[in-house]
């Protein structure tokens, strides 16, 4: 485990003003936690890695998300099973544990896994950041391939893979290997969802595509114009079942969102991946390093 240093930073770094709380720093396993409080919402927190943002909480209202891929997976989410119906998530990544917190706000009494290695980072969350005594969330802190390997055959009827470390997806998490793991987990008409990174040329997007229609038959990918044209480094959410994806409502979804972002499916996401290599283990690289500017 990383050396602990836990401090809280002045007022003015912390946004100042108004009685808003301390900011939150502390070494966890993974680099420099950093727990970032917001001056529009009272208990709402932000959660960086080495300056990097990995996510946004709302205490009061978990039904809240306040980055854009997390509203992305969230809209998956919301296909999985209409709110109020109770569902079996697997969730590859913790972060500040947002969506384990949307599941349960807005279908009570799921059942749900979280894989998080790094264990100072859940001591943290959990010691700042608590969870509602009621949410049925487990979190074991162990690598996400372990972690997953323990969910019996079809038990998830959700998948999430959001996981970086720092601001990089591990290579051993973007093979066709990982993904032959995830299609047995998920349950039939089950979905995965994968936050994903890249710029251009959008290599490891590519490849990521064509990796996913190795092992699952059908796919979507939600993600802004600029992004899917090479303009800018960004996020993309991969989304694959076994059975049609209701690719009309995702994309409904998606346009209503402050920032309006496209779904793209079928042919023209096949094209889009310009005859790329699926990933093996053996070729698995890390995804790429964000330019400095994508966190501005």
């Amino acid at each position: 485990m990383a050396r602990a240093k836990n401090k809280r930073a002045d007022d003015k770094r912390a946004g100042g003003g108004r009685g808003a709380a301390p900011t939150v720093v502390e070494e966890v396993d993974g680099g420099l936690a950093e727990l970032l409080p917001d001056r529009e919402r009272t208990r709402g927190w932000t959660l960086l890695i080495d300056g990097a943002p990995q996510s946004y909480v709302d205490l009061d209202d978990p039904a809240y998300l306040g980055f854009e891929y997390q509203r992305r997976l969230g809209h998956v989410i919301d296909l999985v099973a209409p709110p109020g119906r109770p569902v079996h998530a697997v969730h590859l990544g913790g972060g500040a544990l947002t969506l384990a917190r949307y599941v349960a706000a807005t279908r009570p009494r799921s059942t749900q896994q979280v894989v998080e290695r790094d264990a100072a980072l859940v001591q943290l969350v959990r010691r700042e950041l608590p969870l509602d005594p009621s949410a049925r969330i487990r979190v074991r802190s162990v690598d996400a391939r372990e972690g997953l390997a323990k969910v019996p055959d079809g038990w998830a009827d959700l998948v999430i893979a959001d996981v970086f470390s720092g601001a990089r997806t591990p290579a051993h998490l973007t093979s066709g290997e990982f993904l032959t793991e995830v299609r047995r987990v998920v349950k039939a008409g089950g979905l995965y969802a994968a936050n994903l990174a890249d710029g251009p040329p959008l290599a490891h997007l590519r490849g990521q595509v064509a990796t996913a229609a190795g092992v699952f038959p059908e796919l979507a990918l939600v993600a802004d114009p600029t992004v899917l044209r090479g303009k800018r480094f960004g996020n993309a959410v991969l989304v694959a079942s076994d059975q049609p994806l209701p690719v009309a409502e995702l994309t409904r979804r998606a346009a209503s969102d402050p920032h309006p972002v496209r779904v793209e499916h079928g042919r023209t996401l096949r094209d889009f991946t310009g005859g790329a290599t699926p990933v093996t283990d053996a070729s698995a690289v890390a995804s790429p390093a964000p330019p400095p500017s994508a966190f501005r």
